[in-house]
């Protein structure tokens, strides 16, 4: 699922069920307490600090926009968690569950989107673009991709087309929340110079830093501040192969790897999100009194709603990338490349 992770305690328990169904996320709830921005135009996911209004309410009445009380087929889902829509240019995470909760995105299923804006005008879109299928567990659970613009905070409406192989196409709608601004740390912000854990740190005994249990060691060489000090610009992949509450952040951070090799000049760090102490020789989690994950320090610097995310930052400091959950090969080798 797309955990929400929650701030002074990670995790919190998991939230709606179509969510775990869909993409087998990590964690619970991060809350935030930095001040707010609004997303940018011209980024990945998203920020600036642009001015952001909020269209009128429109009360309960959202006529067919809303779920259908009778069983249905096909029913559309917006991966994004509360929060994580923000006025600007946004990445949108959307799939298509079956009846019985079912996956069902594929990529022999086309899925276009449109966006409407339903406070202003609820049948004329304000964007439409094509989703971009990535399987976020492979051969397993699909998802798919867009990037869109809102311009002003409140309720918005998404209808997604979709078609298998050229059939006839079923469009479904569903409504959501755009909100005027995020705390997270986002495309265009400043990096936080945070201290993540090296291999200098523990001994160089990587097990002691990571869950991962094939871990690379290029991950494990160089801390964030260093990377900023140093000018270098750098991957940052927030991910807890251990403590996800499913198959996800494995796979997030495996797929990572082999880009190291490709981009020499790239700094590549791994941080786990969540408070961890060695007991016996193996990594465990560091609970509060009520049995919850704990964000670290790390976290809280960039002020995180979920993980895993991964972040590319340019040489000079600055956040040029972010992706939340699962990304394309096309989306990391054009980040990179932008910043190598």
């Amino acid at each position: 699922m797309f955990p929400r992770l929650p701030r002074p305690s990670l995790l919190r328990a998991a939230g709606a069920l179509a969510i775990a169904a869909v993409v087998a996320g990590c964690g619970p709830e991060l809350g935030s307490s930095a001040g707010p921005r609004s997303a940018g135009p011209t980024t990945v996911v998203g920020s600036g600090t642009g001015a952001c209004t909020t269209a009128p309410a429109v009360g309960d009445d959202l006529g067919g926009w809303l779920p259908s009380s009778q069983p249905l087929d096909l029913v559309p889902f917006i991966i994004n968690g509360p929060g994580q829509l923000v006025c600007g240019q946004n990445r949108i995470l959307f799939t298509i569950i079956d009846g019985a909760g079912t996956p069902v995105g594929s990529p022999d299923r086309k899925a276009s989107i449109s966006f409407f804006d339903v406070a202003r005008d609820a049948s004329t879109p304000i964007a439409t673009a094509d989703g971009v299928f990535i399987w976020a567990i492979k051969d397993a659970r699909g998802i798919y991709v867009a990037n869109a613009s809102f311009p002003e905070a409140g309720t918005y409406g998404a209808e997604i087309s979709t078609s298998i192989a050229g059939g006839p196409a079923t469009n479904l709608r569903v409504a959501f929340q755009v909100q005027p601004d995020t705390a997270v740390i986002g495309v265009g912000d400043k990096a936080p110079a945070s201290k993540t854990p090296t291999l200098a740190d523990a001994g160089g005994d990587v097990s002691h830093i990571s869950t991962d249990t094939k871990p690379d060691p290029a991950f494990y060489q160089t801390s964030v501040d260093q990377a900023l000090a140093k000018h270098e610009p750098f991957a940052l992949i927030f991910a807890t192969p251990k403590f996800c509450t499913s198959a996800q952040c494995g796979p997030t951070l495996d797929s990572i790897k082999p880009y190291v090799a490709k981009y020499p000049t790239v700094t590549f760090i791994n941080v786990e999100p969540y408070k961890l102490k060695l007991v016996d020789g193996a990594l465990q989690a560091d609970l509060d009194a009520k049995g919850q994950l704990q964000a670290t320090s790390v976290t809280d610097d960039w002020h995180l709603l979920s993980e895993p995310v991964v972040y590319v930052v340019n040489r000079d400091g600055v956040v040029t990338a972010e992706f939340d959950l699962i990304f394309s090969d096309a989306e990391l080798t054009s980040a990179l490349d932008a910043v190598k």
